[in-house]
């Protein structure tokens, strides 16, 4: 996501001990063959969701970071934003039979109690946890406190597991009522500091020093749609108007390889600004005063496609079946790969993630990664982060925001099962109705 692009490029690091095992077992070779498209997508989600299921930590049941060390932060990281497109996960997972309903439930709940006793600011999660204490793991020297673009993400998990836990059980009582509790607490408007615009960060010792105000274009729509629906602490639509929808990196209106594109950087960025916010807000028919956001994401993602095709930097291995920059790994480290910030780096889950938007275009890619490239990049938990035949080189790692959007994607190409739980909930209908949103899935006023 965006913000750990603003690090720059990260060194790699090392694989955890349990993970390295794992991936060392793992003979990507032995991978069935001659599957069918429903067959490939049944097998891309699942292997997937064993991210979240298998590697998730032991006692908080969240998603931790990374499948290799982050950066001398030790063993325990677990993230918030990662954790939030886990648990669409773990729904798919219930839905389509891989696991039971009640593991599910129990799992979700784990993770449920966990996030009640952890640290809070405001109402708001910070980026990463320890996932054993509940305390804060700073991201950055002064980002020790809240995040809400990835509360906002864990939020978007969290309301679609309230929506499907509906159960009289204990364990979806639980789910339940606690995500309720703690979601009326999120003091949104708080994070505005009295300003028309949300501010990204706030910590208990370096108080807005960040200084990071949330303009779009980017991954964070959500975060305003949620802030705006809060039953408690809700912002005025003035925020967004002259908060979110503002800046340089916000309309553009330019034409790149026949496609318009009506918000954005230059070529669109990061493909992953398509996918957090649509995990669970369904683009289709979805418009306000600034754009049609099925045409905005479907064009980003043909824009970034073209981009690939065209290969203006003669990389190898790029081609109609080879596509999709977005923020991962690299030779170099992390960094954000857009058609401006072209390494020669493929990141499987920018294609993937696509499904609901380029359907032909994203089985070509998925058929390509999993048949003819398959020997290097499947593993344990699905592709791996990112891979460059430019540099032979081939990922190890597995990051929580990466394969999160590959599960919750592909189900929404399937289904629509996210996005009919997390529209249905009533802080999103009035969210994007405050907002001036329109919708086939907004209900009249009153009903």
């Amino acid at each position: 996501m965006l913000a750990p692009s603003l690090l720059g490029a990260q060194p790699t690091p090392k694989a955890t001990p349990k993970a390295a095992a794992k991936t060392a077992a793992f003979d990507a070779r032995q991978r069935p063959r001659n599957l069918t498209d429903e067959q490939l997508l049944d097998q891309v989600q699942r292997q997937t969701f064993r991210y979240f299921w298998d590697f998730g930590h032991p006692v908080s049941g969240m998603a931790r970071e990374r499948s290799n060390k982050s950066y001398d932060y030790g063993d325990e990281v677990v993230t918030t934003g990662g954790t939030g497109f886990g648990l669409m996960a773990i729904i798919v997972a219930a839905e389509r039979g891989w696991i039971t309903r009640a593991q599910a439930a129990a799992r979700v709940s784990k993770i449920v109690n966990f996030l009640w006793k952890a640290d809070q600011y405001h109402g708001a999660f910070p980026h990463w946890y320890d996932g054993a204490t509940g305390h804060t793991i700073r991201f950055s020297p002064k980002d020790d406190g809240a995040d809400i673009v990835e509360t906002s993400f864990m939020y978007e998990g969290l309301l679609c597991a309230r929506q499907y836990f509906t159960k009289d059980t204990p364990d979806e009582s639980n789910v339940r009522n606690k995500v309720l509790w703690m979601w009326e607490g999120v003091e949104w408007n708080w994070f505005t500091q009295n300003q028309n615009v949300l501010y990204w960060h706030w910590s208990p010792n370096n108080g807005w020093s960040m200084n990071h105000q949330l303009h779009g274009w980017n991954e964070a729509l959500v975060t305003y749609v949620l802030a705006a629906g809060s039953p408690r602490y809700a912002i005025d639509k003035a925020v967004y108007d002259q908060g979110w929808a503002t800046g340089p990196d916000y309309l553009n209106g330019k034409t790149y390889y026949g496609q318009t594109l009506p918000l954005g950087p230059e070529l669109g960025g990061p493909l992953f600004f398509s996918h957090y916010s649509f995990l669970g807000i369904n683009p289709h028919g979805l418009k306000d005063a600034h754009a049609d956001y099925w045409a905005q994401n479907q064009r980003h993602t043909l824009i970034n496609r073209a981009y690939c095709v065209a290969n203006p930097k003669h990389y190898k291995g790029y081609g109609p079946n080879a596509w999709g920059l977005t923020a991962s790994d690299s030779y170099q480290g992390y960094a954000a790969h857009s058609p401006t910030e072209d390494l020669g780096v493929i990141s499987p889950t920018a294609a993937l993630s696509a499904m609901p938007y380029a359907p032909a275009e994203s089985m070509l890619a998925l058929k390509h990664f999993y048949n003819d490239l398959g020997d290097k990049i499947w593993g344990p938990y699905g592709f791996v982060d990112a891979y460059s035949e430019e540099h032979n080189w081939y990922a190890k790692s597995y990051l929580a925001i990466d394969q999160g959007p590959i599960v919750a994607m592909i189900e929404n190409h399937r289904t629509g099962l996210l996005w009919k739980l997390f529209m249905s909930a009533p802080e999103v209908q009035r969210g994007l109705t405050k907002l001036g949103f329109e919708s086939p899935e907004l209900k009249p006023a009153g009903k």
